[in-house]
């Protein structure tokens, strides 16, 4: 997809009665869930709405810029019926914040929220497949209580993808700011790392397995950059689209309501790079062990296995 106007006018509004293909992006933070988005929304069809969990926090408004966003959004808030009565962080606080189903205190109003909860959502993601004239929307929210959530909407076509990342690289982004000499915040936000991916893992996995198999898939970061053409060609594949693979040296960001700083530039480059060997501490490699057994176990699975002159002949034919 050169850009999204380019996009709109290519392809047809989908049917009231056709439902959304969503693609799920869930799991940790820092994963490279905005690059594999930005790259499934270059394919035709396909919308990379970025990370739709602030669409009711932001009360329908993009906080990034651009004029083609902004009426963009604007049009998708005018369609969606009943988001008024949710806009705030009451439903991300009671239905998608990691441990708010261990709120008890919380219990009685997320039953009173669920149902409008699901209607909005619903209508969310059709207004965004109708205004963007597409059959696939990439949502990277990460947040795996809101896939729970999607699970139960009817209107949905979901497509669930639990990436994963190496957890030396997921800390690396978190700490690349901290200066070398500030050991002591780097120290407690590793812990603060492992801890949240230990919850974050869990449920995302208890989430994955509900999943039927034909509507799951583990992805690892690192496969991705290894071979992001065989591997978006198994994304694809898996979530029932037959785009050929984009031009990887000229993505464009497109208009996601939000996302990591890269969707602030217009024109990216993905390039295949293996992930750097990174060295493990003796607190990473105790801390995360078990995960590296169970994520191992999680099937289906996508590997980039395929040559790259497999890809660029199915993508031809």
């Amino acid at each position: 997809m050169a850009g999204p106007s380019d996009l709109r006018n290519a392809q047809p509004s989908p049917s009231a009665a056709q439902k959304p293909k969503l693609v799920y992006v869930m799991g940790e933070g820092k994963s490279g869930s905005t690059i594999l988005g930005v790259a499934l929304g270059n394919c035709d069809g396909v919308l990379y709405a970025g990370e739709l969990s602030n669409w009711l926090a932001q009360s329908g408004t993009p906080l990034l810029g651009g004029s083609e966003r902004v009426r963009f959004w604007k049009a998708v808030r005018r369609d969606v019926d009943g988001a008024d009565g949710l806009f705030g962080s009451e439903a991300y606080e009671c239905l998608e914040r990691g441990l708010s189903a261990f709120r008890i205190d919380r219990w009685q109003r997320r039953r009173g929220l669920r149902p409008l909860y699901r209607q909005v959502t619903e209508s969310l993601y059709r207004s965004i497949a109708s205004n963007a004239g597409v059959t696939h929307i990439v949502d990277t929210s990460h947040l795996p209580m809101r896939a729970r959530e999607l699970q139960s909407i009817d209107g949905l076509e979901l497509y669930l993808i639990f990436l994963v990342r190496d957890v030396e690289g997921v800390v690396a982004s978190h700490t690349r700011h901290l200066k070398r000499r500030q050991v002591a915040k780097r120290r407690l936000l590793l812990v603060k790392v492992n801890a949240r991916l230990w919850t974050k893992y869990l449920m995302s996995i208890v989430v994955f397995l509900r999943q039927t198999p034909d509507r799951r898939l583990l992805l690892r970061h690192e496969d991705f950059l290894a071979n992001p053409r065989a591997v978006l060609r198994e994304v694809l594949d898996f979530a029932d689209s037959s785009a050929a693979i984009p031009d990887l040296s000229s993505l464009s960001t497109g208009i996601p309501l939000e996302g990591n700083p890269l969707v602030r530039k217009q024109v990216v480059a993905l390039k295949a790079d293996p992930a750097p060997a990174l060295r493990p501490s003796r607190f990473m490699r105790m801390a995360q062990r078990g995960w590296t057994v169970i994520l191992d176990r999680l099937q289906p699975a996508a590997t980039g296995a395929r040559s790259p002159e497999h890809v660029a002949a199915s993508d031809s034919s």
